[in-house]
């Protein structure tokens, strides 16, 4: 058995948006209640924690870049599979009707991760990658060197705008690689919704999480 926590937060209305939320810890409880306060109320959100972060996150093997984290051991494609075959479906067994949609959303990693997936399945309608990692290594080139398995009509990019302010050679490119990766999915004809927040990557998650999440609803 798989030693995710899985939360659904769940509408009682029938045939309403599932979101798929990977988190870094806990519930997703401060994300759920902020898409409250903004009013969306129609949607069943699925939160997974628990996750071996580096590893179910990242789509190949990359260093890490700060020298007392671990490395990034590429365990995407593995965790991919778990969610669509198992954790999906039994969510979609407990929510009301069938889904109108099915997102996929993430913060930091889990926004590298979201953008990853299009690639490797067609479930997902639509995606938000918040504060994502875009400057993950080789990540760009895979991105125009591939097809999406399905080009979602809804995708969401937002970033700090003190991200990019680092000495690390390798976080320093995520803004100009975000803005480029929005560009890149508009001219593929998708709706791309490209947002700056004010703050570094620790920002107001939460509250980040939830725009992102209503940005694609």
């Amino acid at each position: 058995m798989y030693n995710k926590v899985i939360t659904l937060y769940k509408s009682t209305d029938k045939n309403v948006p599932l979101i798929v939320f990977n988190t870094f810890e806990g519930d997703g409880e401060g994300v759920y209640k902020e898409l409250q306060n903004m009013g969306c109320s129609f949607i069943n959100l699925l939160v997974v924690g628990n996750i071996d972060w580096n590893h179910d996150m990242s789509p190949w093997y990359m260093p890490s870049i700060y020298s007392k984290e671990k490395s990034f051991s590429g365990g995407a494609d593995g965790y991919l599979k778990l969610l669509i075959d198992e954790i999906l479906p039994k969510a979609k067994e407990l929510i009301e009707g069938e889904p109108e949609f099915i997102g996929i959303a993430g913060y930091s990693l889990a926004g590298l991760f979201a953008v990853y997936a299009m690639y490797k399945t067609d479930v997902f309608d639509r995606v938000a990658s918040m504060s994502g990692s875009l400057w993950f290594y080789d990540f760009m080139e895979y991105c125009k060197r591939n097809d999406c398995r399905k080009l979602p009509d809804k995708i969401y990019f937002s970033l700090g705008d003190k991200e990019a302010n680092t000495r690390n050679p390798i976080l320093k490119t995520v803004e100009d690689n975000t803005r480029e990766l929005s560009e890149y999915f508009k001219n593929l004809g998708s709706e791309v919704i490209f947002e700056l927040n004010k703050g570094n990557h620790f920002t107001n998650t939460s509250l980040r999480s939830a725009k992102g999440i209503k940005a694609i609803l």
